[in-house]
């Protein structure tokens, strides 16, 4: 399996057809912004070094967009899902963090399912004010295993 590196502004098509498969896919998930509109927010974010990516032979097949600790996206291309890329994905960005969080869709239980059994916890629900297509979202956040011997009250529950 490939590993993860870092998008270059070349990819961004790529990785627009990977979210744009993924929102074809996923009926519960209003279209809220025009294709030029999501081409300019991948370059931006992947001028900014948010994105890390895994090719597999047919080029790029998954990948994560994050700033420090919170992570805004993490799509696998339909044709290579059920071969562990976001879970690669999600265990790179695990190895130099104490703590990652996201917002996920309540109505994308799939992906619900994959962050609990990655570790992550929901912390709160919200009604989806704050996202883009306005649609109810819980908040989950992961922290590392604590130090042996460290209190485990010090970290955030």
């Amino acid at each position: 399996m490939s590993t993860p590196h870092r998008a270059r502004l070349w990819h961004v098509p790529h990785l627009a057809r990977i979210l744009w498969r993924f929102g074809r896919s996923a009926p519960w998930l209003p279209r809220v912004r025009s294709r030029r509109t999501d081409l300019a927010v991948m370059a931006r974010i992947t001028r900014r070094g948010w994105v890390q990516l895994i090719r597999d032979g047919r080029g790029p097949a998954a990948f994560i967009a994050r700033d420090g600790a919170l992570i805004h996206a993490l799509y696998v291309n339909p044709r290579a899902r059920r071969r562990g890329l976001g879970r690669s994905l999600l265990h790179d960005a695990k190895l130099g963090s104490a703590r990652l969080e996201l917002f996920v869709a309540e109505a994308n239980r799939p992906a619900r399912a994959f962050y609990a059994a990655e570790g992550f916890c929901e912390v709160a629900r919200s009604n989806g004010a704050r996202n883009d297509e306005k649609l109810p979202e819980i908040h989950m956040i992961w922290h590392s295993a604590p130090n042996p011997g460290s209190d485990p009250r010090s970290t955030v529950q």
